[in-house]
């Protein structure tokens, strides 16, 4: 009996060199793979700083490997004159599509207002186009009415935009740089007037076409 009983921790001794060797094997596997993965996630917020931009309250920013060529299509301004974004070429752009029945939309505006009253300038612009059916005076009582009146009125009665840009649903929120090309975008509401907001809209103002 006494015989039996030494024996066992000795029995146990292999396999508890075992499971050390195991968890040696593991450390050394995660430290080694953060040193692989590390140059590699640096190379590429170097090649797209967008990306390490899209955080926070803009997590759900979609950043595009590349921009991307935009579909023409054109809508109006606040006189009724048609146009379309090559107007803004040259200059950044942050594309809004909403209309007034868009609740998600009331909540974000604001937003958006403040951001073109911080921002807005020779180098950017937030361009809010409404495709709402019920035309331009509906929206722009909407923009007064959400305290909006620093945002410009665009209008999209046809809704061209939606399926030009292939928006599913709104709000749909493009990041356009001074190229045209799209760089990004957020479908729906977003807090525009937060630090993490203008930091991404600075980076493409910084950005060269």
């Amino acid at each position: 009996m006494q015989l039996r009983n030494l024996m066992k921790p000795i029995s146990t001794l292999p396999l508890v060199a075992l499971l050390l060797v195991a968890a040696a094997g593991i450390y050394w596997l995660k430290s080694d793979t953060g040193k692989d993965e590390a140059p590699a996630t640096q190379a590429a917020a170097a090649a797209n700083p967008f990306k390490a931009l899209a955080a926070g309250p803009l997590a759900a920013f979609i950043v595009h490997p590349a921009p991307k060529e935009l579909e023409g299509f054109t809508f109006k301004d606040g006189t009724g004159t048609e146009t379309s974004l090559a107007k803004w070429k040259g200059k950044v752009v942050l594309l809004n599509l909403w209309a007034t029945w868009c609740l998600p939309c009331r909540k974000e505006m604001p937003d958006l207002a403040a951001l073109q009253k911080e921002l807005g300038s020779n180098d950017f612009e937030v361009v809010a186009l409404s495709v709402d059916r019920k035309g331009a005076e509906a929206s722009s009582a909407f923009l007064k009415e959400v305290n909006a009146s620093s945002l410009a009125l665009y209008t999209d009665e046809q809704s061209k935009s939606l399926q030009a840009l292939q928006a599913v649903g709104l709000p749909a929120t493009l990041l356009i740089g001074r190229d045209g090309r799209e760089i990004g975008r957020l479908l729906g509401p977003a807090e525009w007037a937060s630090d993490e907001a203008k930091a991404l809209v600075r980076a493409a103002m910084a950005a060269k076409p």
